[in-house]
């Protein structure tokens, strides 16, 4: 018998997003679940919609506002567009928004330590309002 579940599904809080523009151009892109942490990055069993994130080996990790990471992380790809339930330890495919226009506010009220990038250089095609 094949494991079944059951959950409901919901674009989640995108208050974040300051204009429509780029929501239907969200390119799909691996998230690397074992850089995230259940406690601080989806207490509630999923990755919130609006997560900043910086691609790393090919893969989504958190984004480090500190710009001198040596990793990567400290450059921002893009936002996760919709919420993304966590179901166990295995990467999986996610909705990344990366271009159009971010409330810095709305993203700092779920990540205390978020920060537009201090340059162009290290952000993605977003303009921060």
């Amino acid at each position: 018998m094949p494991k079944l579940r059951q959950e409901t599904l919901g674009t989640g809080d995108m208050s974040w997003l300051d204009s429509d523009h780029g929501i239907r151009n969200g390119r799909t892109e691996i998230l690397d679940i074992s850089a995230f942490t259940k406690s601080t990055h989806y207490p509630d069993g999923y990755i919130r919609s609006g997560t900043p994130v910086a691609l790393v080996g090919g893969l989504l990790v958190p984004y480090d506002v500190t710009a001198g990471t040596t990793t990567g992380a400290g450059v921002l790809e893009g936002h996760i567009l919709t919420d993304q339930s966590v179901v166990d330890d295995k990467d999986f495919g996610v909705p990344l928004f990366d271009h159009g226009r971010v409330k810095v506010s709305k993203i700092a009220a779920f990540y205390a330590n978020f920060a537009k990038p201090a340059t162009a250089k290290l952000a993605s095609l977003i303009k921060y309002v």
